[in-house]
């Protein structure tokens, strides 16, 4: 070492030690910054530790009462997530499923997974049949810019059901906050079909062909709104609809006048045998205007995309995914 370099070390180090800060002090001050974020990605990872089939376990055994994302355990050691309504009527609500249209142009193609992604076609009456199978697909965060489905929908077994109306593509903090209705069953309702929607398809299936229209309907309960009413409900269909629809219910399993089964009525009880332009999900074949109705939301632009016209149901509906919830 030169005596000039030797010199430079002895000035640094007495620098260092003479003041009040240290080479790392940049660094240590990025931690603080981030704190926030790391502690709620810790908070979120830290709920795989639960052991709870259900979000009403998660709250009733952990005391958990932040809406969010959690993970389940089936009753056969399947982990999976989804997100926990911990807030809306005592909370506890699952989300198990949601229903959405990434192409109402696409007649019962690719995406079509609540109806068929093999066409209009009578020889394939069940279409995809993901009302009452064990099939799961999509994932939560996604769950309104495509179809989703987790193990819950099978697996638990519930007493009620909540049903939110959600713009596509928005992220999962804000579901609630854009939500454009939201409601709530509290009849219990789901004792007597099983405690789930597999088991109640089961009951009820969703198939061409296999009733006729309102004498062999499945059931319509009486739901509670969150955000919306009977009347608001009816508006988000089109003005023809309103005249055979009554607002203030969920309704399972309606058929059309051409014998074709959708899945549910969401928000309204059918009155007459229009099914398709206000209840989504369905079998694999709807004869009228072939393909025109084969979709997961059927018919809901008849008269136009969002045209609110005639059957046309408004864009509002129309654009926003069906999320689906049990307690």
């Amino acid at each position: 070492m030169t005596f000039q370099a030797f010199l430079l070390t002895i000035t640094l180090l007495m620098a260092f030690q003479t003041s009040n800060t240290s080479p790392l002090d940049s660094v240590k001050k990025i931690g603080p910054t981030n704190a926030p974020k790391v502690a709620k990605v810790d908070e979120i990872r830290n709920r795989a530790q639960f052991i709870a089939r259900s979000c009403k376990e998660v709250r009733e055994v952990y005391g958990q009462s932040e809406n969010g994302l959690y993970y389940l355990t089936t009753s056969t050691g399947v982990v999976y997530q989804t997100f926990c309504d911990m807030t809306t009527a005592g909370g506890g609500w699952t989300l198990v499923a949601s229903v959405h249209e990434d192409n109402i142009y696409g007649k019962c193609t690719v995406g079509d997974r609540w109806t068929s992604q093999q066409g209009n076609n009578a020889n394939w009456p069940q279409g995809e049949g993901n009302w009452a199978n064990r099939k799961t697909f999509g994932t939560v965060e996604a769950a309104t810019d495509d179809d989703f489905k987790n193990p819950g929908y099978y697996d638990i077994v519930a007493e009620d059901m909540s049903v939110w109306h959600v713009p596509n593509n928005t992220p999962v903090n804000h579901w609630k906050l854009a939500a454009i209705m939201r409601y709530h069953t509290d009849r219990r309702f789901l004792h007597l079909y099983g405690g789930n929607l597999y088991s109640l398809f089961h009951r009820y299936p969703v198939e061409y062909n296999v009733g006729a229209h309102l004498s062999d309907n499945g059931p319509s309960i009486p739901i509670v709104y969150d955000l919306g009413d009977k009347e608001s409900t009816k508006m988000f269909y089109g003005p023809y609809s309103g005249a055979e629809i009554e607002g203030g219910f969920i309704s399972f399993r309606a058929i059309n006048y051409e014998r074709a089964a959708t899945a549910i009525c969401s928000g309204v009880k059918p009155k007459g045998g229009n099914a398709e332009t206000y209840c989504i999900g369905g079998g694999g074949f709807f004869p009228e205007g072939n393909p025109l109705q084969c979709g997961d939301f059927t018919a809901f632009a008849w008269n136009g995309y969002g045209t609110h016209v005639g059957w046309s149901a408004s864009k509002q509906m129309l654009e926003s995914a069906v999320l689906l919830f049990y307690r």
